[in-house]
């Protein structure tokens, strides 16, 4: 499956505690969180620290995995950044 959002996440979260048949509540005694914030991330809480979703999916077993695409057209890589040119024109537009 492929998750874009919190909220594809926070299914995958639901899916994986149902089929282990935890109830909230054990789910956030193994991670170390309220029962209350299991809630809100299942629910997709877009603003859920990093550190303890990374949590939830290890205690949950599920596999997170980066994949290259497959195929990228150059019209989909942004332009190169020069950062001498931004931070020159910022210089020149303090004084």
């Amino acid at each position: 499956m492929r998750i874009r959002t919190p909220t594809d996440l926070g299914a995958v979260i639901r899916d994986r505690r149902k089929k282990l048949q935890l109830d909230q509540k054990s789910l956030a005694d193994k991670v170390g969180v309220s029962r209350q914030w299991i809630v809100e991330v299942e629910k997709g809480k877009p603003r859920a620290e990093i550190g303890l979703v990374l949590r939830t999916v290890e205690e949950l077993g599920i596999n997170l995995a980066a994949d290259e695409p497959k195929h990228v057209t150059s019209q989909m890589s942004p332009p190169p950044v020069d950062i001498d040119s931004i931070i020159t024109a910022a210089r020149q537009r303090k004084k």
